[in-house]
C-alpha cells in the first residue's frame, strides 16, 4: 500500500505544474507606471523584478513585428495629431467588430517609428512620459532583455501574444514563422526557454504547436465569448473537458481573473471556483490578468478611498489570488505584485 501511494504521489507530480514560486508577469511591461509596450516599459518592469514581460506583437505593412495592445494606434501614439498621416484614418472589421482609427498595417516600420506613444488610461494615469518613447519592434524588446540578462546576470522571460493572428493572416500578413523566426534567431526554440507564446485564438495555438516546442497559453475571455477564428466557447474551454483538450496543444491557461474568483453583488471577491485545481489536473499551468493598482480596477474590499485613480491595496488582492495555487500572475505593477508574491508565501 504504502508502495502503491508513493507512486501515485510521483504521478500527481509529474502532471500538475510546479514552479519555484508563482511568475509575475509585466502586464505591457510596467503599463502602470510608463506608457505601455515601450522600451521604459519593459526596462521598469524588469527593474521592478517581473520574472516575464509581455509584448502583444501586431505587424507593420512591411511585415515587422511589433508591440502594441492593438492594431488600432490612436489610443496608444500621437498619430492623430499628425497630419501628414490624417488620409490614413480609416474603419476595418476586425474580430467581427468595427473599428475606426488608424491601424499599424498601413504604416511601414519608418513611418510608425516617427510616431510617439502617449499613456492608453489618461482619466487615470499620468501623463507625463506622452512623447518620450517610441514603437519598439520584437527585436529591439529582444535586445533589451538580453542587454538586461548580461547587466544583471537573471534570466528574464518573454510572454509574448499573438494578437488578431486570423485577422492578419487573410491581409497576406501571418504571425506565426515571423515570431518563430524571429524567437529561433534570438536561441529560443525549446520549451525549457523562458517563453510562453500566448493567443485568444484556438486556430493560431494549434498551428503553433506543430511549429514549435515553445510553451503556448490559451487565453480566455468570459465564459459565453467565443474565440475569434472558431472553436468551443471560453465557458466550454474551462470545463475539466474543455481543459483536457486545451492540454493538447498548450501547456497552460491564461483566464480572466473572475473565472477563478468572481465577484459579488457588491463587487467584493466571492467564492473560488474549481478553475485552478481542473487546470491542474490537466496538467495546466494557470496565469489570470489582469492585476491593476487604482482603486478603479480592485474589487470593493480592497479599495482605499472613492477615488478611482488612487491606488488600492492591490497587494491584498493579489494574496487572496495566490491561495488559490495560480501559478502565476499578468500585472500592470510588477514590483507591488513580487512584494505582494513574496510577502504572501511567507
Amino acid at each position: 500500500m504504502v508502495r502503491l501511494q508513493a507512486i501515485f504521489a510521483a504521478l500527481v507530480v509529474m502532471v500538475t505544474p510546479v514552479h519555484a514560486q508563482p511568475l509575475v508577469i509585466g502586464h505591457r511591461g510596467a503599463s502602470g507606471d510608463r506608457p505601455e509596450h515601450t522600451l521604459e516599459s519593459y526596462r521598469t518592469a524588469i527593474a521592478q523584478g517581473a520574472d516575464f514581460i509581455e509584448p502583444d506583437l501586431v505587424p507593420t505593412k512591411d511585415g515587422v513585428l511589433v508591440a502594441r495592445h492593438e492594431n488600432e494606434i490612436s489610443g496608444t501614439t500621437d498619430v492623430a495629431a499628425r497630419p501628414e498621416f490624417a488620409m490614413r484614418r480609416a474603419t476595418k472589421v476586425i474580430d467581427g467588430q468595427s473599428v475606426t482609427g488608424w491601424f499599424t498595417e498601413d504604416f511601414t516600420l519608418a513611418e510608425l517609428k516617427t510616431l510617439r506613444a502617449r499613456e492608453r488610461l489618461p482619466q487615470l494615469r499620468s501623463t507625463a512620459f506622452d512623447g518620450q518613447f517610441d514603437v519598439p519592434t520584437l527585436d529591439e524588446v529582444i535586445a533589451l532583455v538580453k542587454a538586461e540578462e548580461a547587466r544583471t546576470g537573471h534570466r528574464i522571460g518573454l510572454y509574448p501574444e499573438t494578437k488578431h493572428p486570423s485577422y492578419f493572416a487573410g491581409l497576406g500578413l501571418p504571425l506565426e514563422d515571423r515570431l518563430l523566426g524571429t524567437l529561433a534567431g534570438a536561441g529560443y526554440t525549446r520549451k525549457s526557454d523562458p517563453v510562453f507564446i500566448q493567443s485568444f485564438e484556438v486556430g493560431n495555438l494549434k498551428l503553433l504547436h506543430s511549429k514549435t516546442r515553445l510553451r503556448l497559453v490559451q487565453l480566455m475571455g468570459g465564459a459565453t465569448d467565443l474565440p475569434p477564428g472558431g472553436g468551443p466557447s471560453y465557458g466550454e474551454m474551462m470545463t475539466p473537458a474543455g481543459l483536457k483538450a486545451v492540454a493538447a496543444y498548450a501547456s497552460g491557461i491564461g483566464p480572466e481573473k473572475a473565472a477563478i474568483i468572481p465577484r459579488d453583488a457588491k463587487g467584493r471577491l466571492g467564492t473560488p471556483t474549481a478553475l485552478v485545481a481542473d487546470a491542474h489536473k490537466a496538467g495546466l499551468t494557470v496565469h489570470p490578468y489582469t492585476f491593476r493598482a487604482e482603486n478603479y480596477f480592485l474589487p470593493a474590499e480592497f479599495r482605499t478611498s472613492a477615488d478611482p485613480r488612487a491606488a488600492g491595496d492591490l497587494s491584498g488582492e493579489i494574496c487572496a489570488f495566490l491561495k488559490t495555487g495560480i501559478d502565476g500572475l499578468f500585472s500592470d505593477n510588477p514590483g507591488v505584485a513580487v512584494t505582494a508574491r513574496d510577502a504572501c508565501r511567507n
